[in-house]
């Protein structure tokens, strides 16, 4: 039988992660053969641990910065990582982030690099242009961004509709506004069900099937584990989940409702949500 060796740096990475206590977090990564990610699952399997709120942080410093160019048809997100909370909240390092935002919108293809060594220089922190997405509208509707948390949280909206009238209208402004600030709070992780990875799929109905008990026919385990991604796909699912200001209606109702009023159809189309130091999906 081969012996797992487990390190006190192990056991403080996955009780961080998870919450769970110290004895439950080394035997799970003693049956996960150490593999992090592993031991998360198993502690979910076994409710032990509720992973989705602090899996996949890392510890940097940064700001994300945003940009919505005139007549919002183009938007853009930026994050900047920098060494220290200190420099992330000063007016000079985001008045620099928020002017390379602008370039990165109006050229896409712009090298900031110059800037950065520059910028770094300058403020004595190692910089880093982590990442950045632009959305450029394309027939009727705009595009809106929201800041939360000083700069720590950062999202660009795109949501459509039938006629440009409907654009115009403040009320679907409001709309947009609401829902960018929805998914700030509320983090999903797509639109729709069909756009959920299917690895992130595979994973919740294995530990559901983990969680069911096995002395039940097939079809009533299938039942529980279906009510089980039902639940997990409103949780992840921008469409299916309360909406922020009325929890009594869904975001998909919310849109339903505001086109009727508006005599038109609404489409939201796309969202990027960026946190700064998370991880980032391959």
């Amino acid at each position: 039988m081969t012996t797992v060796n487990i390190d006190a740096k192990q056991v403080a990475a996955l009780r961080e992660k998870t919450g769970a206590g110290m004895l439950d977090c080394r035997k799970a990564l003693v049956e996960a053969n150490g593999d992090l990610e592993g031991a998360i699952d198993i502690l979910r399997a076994k409710g032990a641990a509720s992973a989705a709120k602090k899996a996949g942080r890392a510890a940097n410093e940064g700001v994300i910065a945003q940009v919505i160019l005139s007549g919002a048809k183009v938007g853009l997100l930026l994050e900047v990582n920098c060494e220290t909370d200190f420099v992330a909240k000063n007016e000079s390092f985001l008045a620099l982030t928020a002017g390379w935002a602008k370039t990165l919108a109006e050229n896409p293809a712009a090298d900031l690099e110059p800037a950065r060594i520059e910028a770094v220089t300058k403020i004595g922190e190692n910089l880093q242009i982590r990442r950045h997405a632009r959305i450029e509208v394309s027939g009727n509707g705009l595009v809106a961004a929201y800041i939360h948390l000083g700069g720590k949280i950062g999202v660009l909206l795109e949501v459509g509709a039938g006629k440009q009238d409907t654009v115009n209208h403040d009320a679907f402004k409001q709309l947009v506004r609401d829902i960018t600030l929805h998914i700030a709070a509320a983090s999903p992780v797509s639109i729709g069900r069909d756009e959920v990875a299917a690895s992130l799929v595979e994973r919740e109905r294995a530990i559901y099937a983990e969680q069911t008990p096995k002395d039940k026919p097939a079809p009533v385990i299938e039942k529980i584990i279906e009510g089980k991604m039902s639940k997990f796909y409103a949780g992840v699912c921008l469409l299916e989940q309360p909406f922020v200001k009325n929890p009594e209606q869904t975001i998909i109702q919310l849109v339903a409702e505001k086109a009727k009023a508006l005599g038109d159809t609404i489409e939201v189309r796309r969202f990027i949500r960026y946190q700064v130091g998370e991880e980032i999906a391959s």
